[in-house]
């Protein structure tokens, strides 16, 4: 069920203005914050945090809130942190995946925050079923019940598993960086452009890798994949929804059972931040084999690359695979 809320366009130029207003009311001309007179950028977690390296380069430095290998959903915020991010010239976080962390930004009192949310058109998924062609009245509030790294309206957060949605927030930041430290704009403004780029290249990739498999749908325990598979026309059944670690009930795993079985499904994909029980017990019960497809949360030791994008070409390798070609 592909149910769609859509933000109005009209609504998000207005908070992107919005937040490049609050960026220029503290600039004052360029940072001075940061450390070596660099810029101070705090990332709630991996996605924001690439970004923030990616186009700050040498102008900034970076500290990210989430640490390796810990499922940033589950974070909690020390006061140390709490008082870190205080310190912070810019806050880069994405809101609603981690209320820990939209509390502390809130309480920090710096100027310059950027909320990911609002830098790109967030959308309502199904977490558990089709994210495909289900009946519009059927889907209002279906699946989004987790509260659990969701938004208010049961939106999505999952964007940057979507190069071309991840490139939409990364122009954003980019603007971001260029009114927090003016005197490096230019700078900013062609790392954006070479990410930007990277990024389309990767878009095309996975277009031309997914066009013609055997079977479109896919069996996760994380439903992070919501983006991806209505970029690329797949279809995501996720385990247990929102939440990687919530046990799905004997009804979704008999459910699954038969969707795999229609589907010519071969594969369950688990994540490395989180277990793999229950994937584990889905593909036992059916004859299948696991595999990792990973909602990049955060690079650790486990990962399948050393950065963003090494571990997408490791996703969609590991797609390709699973899917069959025809």
């Amino acid at each position: 069920m592909n149910v769609r809320r859509l933000i109005p366009t009209a609504v998000l130029a207005g908070a992107v203005a919005l937040g490049a207003t609050a960026l220029t009311a503290c600039s004052g001309g360029g940072a001075t914050g940061g450390k070596d007179g660099k810029l101070a950028v705090t990332a709630s977690f991996y996605p924001m945090q690439f970004l923030a390296e990616q186009i700050g380069k040498d102008h900034v430095k970076v500290d990210g809130l989430t640490k390796p290998g810990v499922e940033p959903h589950d974070l909690e915020i020390t006061p140390r942190q709490t008082a870190q991010l205080g310190e912070a010239d810019v806050i880069l976080y994405l809101k609603s995946l981690q209320p820990a962390v939209d509390k502390a930004v809130a309480q920090s009192g710096v100027k310059n925050v950027v909320d990911a949310a609002t830098l790109t058109r967030l959308e309502a998924h199904a977490s558990a079923g089709h994210d495909h062609g289900a009946e519009e009245g059927h889907a209002e509030g279906e699946g989004h019940d987790h509260g659990h790294g969701h938004g208010e309206a049961g939106t999505d957060p999952h964007v940057w598993l979507d190069p071309a949605k991840y490139a939409e927030v990364a122009k954003g930041v980019g603007a971001a960086l260029e009114k927090a430290d003016p005197s490096h704009a230019a700078d900013y403004r062609k790392n954006t452009d070479e990410l930007v780029g990277q990024l389309a290249a990767l878009d095309t990739e996975f277009k031309d890798g997914l066009k013609n498999t055997a079977s479109r749908t896919f069996i996760t325990t994380h439903a992070a994949f919501g983006y991806l598979a209505e970029r690329y026309g797949l279809d995501q059944e996720g385990i247990s929804g929102v939440d990687p670690e919530s046990e799905p009930s004997p009804a979704r795993m008999k459910e699954l059972q038969e969707v795999a079985k229609k589907e010519n499904v071969s594969t369950v994909f688990f994540e490395t931040l989180a277990s793999d029980k229950t994937a584990k017990v889905l593909a036992s019960d059916t004859g299948l084999k696991t595999d990792v497809l990973d909602p990049l949360e955060g690079i650790s030791d486990k990962s399948q690359g050393a950065d963003y994008f090494e571990v997408m070409r490791s996703n969609l390798k590991n797609l390709q695979k699973a899917l069959g070609s025809k």
